[in-house]
């Protein structure tokens, strides 16, 4: 997508990689909507650290990221024993994998890289295959994101609001995203609409990143706190849910998404509201066979307990910050603790549909279409 700073306009990956400097480029998302920034990292461990701290995050995002780290690992091996070589790589794999244990893509991402490396036959040649493998999977996760977009704007009306929760933004992914996909397509088909954004505590993606995205592409939106949309619900405000998945389970169309996420399904079934879910092929998982069995993320307790945000320069008990300043400001009880799940489980009879770049699909009707859904 498109991103304006200081006037200048530009388009963006949300992740990238410098193949002379064996480098993988990331938008820092924890200084937006305040500030725009790419960072390097120089090597695998700090990829892992970045999908970690969410320097970048969203699904298919993440997935690029850890293909290109993967690449990137592979790059920095030096020495020409296949075997070694190999270790090495199952190394590089496990570290980005665990870097965020909800989210399916990396493990998918990682693992179409490891087919297409398999095929060379000497240290160099994986290698190379590497790079061009997760370049092809970001390619395909822009494409898939676009494809889903068009399917997905066939459901916008012209006057609709729509709820969205969390990010499922181009910054999520590669570019163009999956909950917005559709809204960017129906946008450019010249549809008039409104989106109401979920701030999505605690990490507030939803105020701080599908906001400011909205706000780059000009398309009306307002944010609301995540408590709000009961009531906007029950006095006919919104007119459709659409969100992202971080793991979506081809057996049984279960969703693993931002925590929040299933309390909006709930909502919205109660209004009869439709409820869709937005994913890119990357995002199933064929394997699981309950959402029960989806490894749920537990994050830090000061998530909750605080928030970050730009300081505005205004002074407090006589001390003053630079204006712009990040900060981090304790908000609760400061003796309390807090428990802090990334993700929930939407179940399959919550969800309207589900839209990928193959189309729309009942959630359980995946299994059977697995053909059609690129599972072999």
């Amino acid at each position: 997508m498109n991103v304006t700073v200081g006037g200048k306009s530009r388009h963006y990956r949300t992740v990238a990689f410098d193949a002379g400097s064996n480098e993988v480029l990331l938008i820092e998302q924890r200084l937006l909507p305040h500030e725009f920034k790419i960072v390097r990292t120089k090597t695998f461990k700090e990829t892992a650290v970045a999908i970690t701290d969410m320097i970048v995050r969203g699904a298919g995002a993440i997935g690029a990221t850890a293909a290109y780290g993967l690449a990137q690992g592979a790059q920095a091996f030096r020495g020409s024993n296949v075997q070694k070589f190999s270790a090495h790589i199952d190394d590089v794999f496990n570290v980005l994998k665990a870097a965020r244990p909800t989210a399916v893509d990396p493990v998918n991402a990682m693992l179409d890289v490891r087919r297409i490396m398999a095929a060379g036959e000497s240290v160099v040649e994986q290698q190379s295959l590497a790079v061009a493998a997760a370049e092809e999977f970001a390619n395909e996760d822009a494409k898939h994101c676009r494809e889903l977009g068009e399917h997905g704007a066939k459901l916008i009306k012209n006057g609709m609001r729509i709820l969205t929760h969390c990010n499922a933004g181009w910054l999520a992914f590669v570019d163009f995203g999956s909950a917005t996909g559709p809204m960017y397509a129906a946008q450019e088909q010249g549809k008039k609409f409104h989106v109401f954004c979920d701030e999505t505590r605690p990490r507030s993606q939803g105020a701080t990143l599908t906001a400011w995205e909205l706000a780059q592409q000009k398309i009306p939106h307002q944010i609301i706190a995540d408590n709000a949309a009961g009531h906007l619900m029950q006095r006919g405000e919104i007119d459709m849910v659409i969100v992202g998945s971080d793991r979506t389970l081809g057996r049984t169309g279960e969703v693993a998404n931002k925590i929040g996420t299933y309390t909006k399904a709930v909502l919205a079934v109660r209004h009869k509201i439709p409820f869709y879910v937005a994913i890119p092929l990357s995002t199933i998982d064929w394997n699981l066979k309950s959402g029960f069995d989806i490894p749920i993320e537990e994050r830090h307790e000061s998530e909750v307990l605080g928030a970050w945000g730009a300081v505005s320069g205004l002074k407090f008990k006589g001390q003053s910050s630079k204006l712009g300043e990040r900060a981090y400001v304790r908000v609760a009880n400061p003796t309390s603790g807090a428990r802090n799940p990334g993700f929930d489980v939407t179940p399959a009879e919550l969800i309207t549909g589900i839209i990928t770049p193959a189309g729309i699909f009942k959630p359980k009707d995946l299994w059977k279409n697995r053909a059609k859904l690129g599972f072999i």
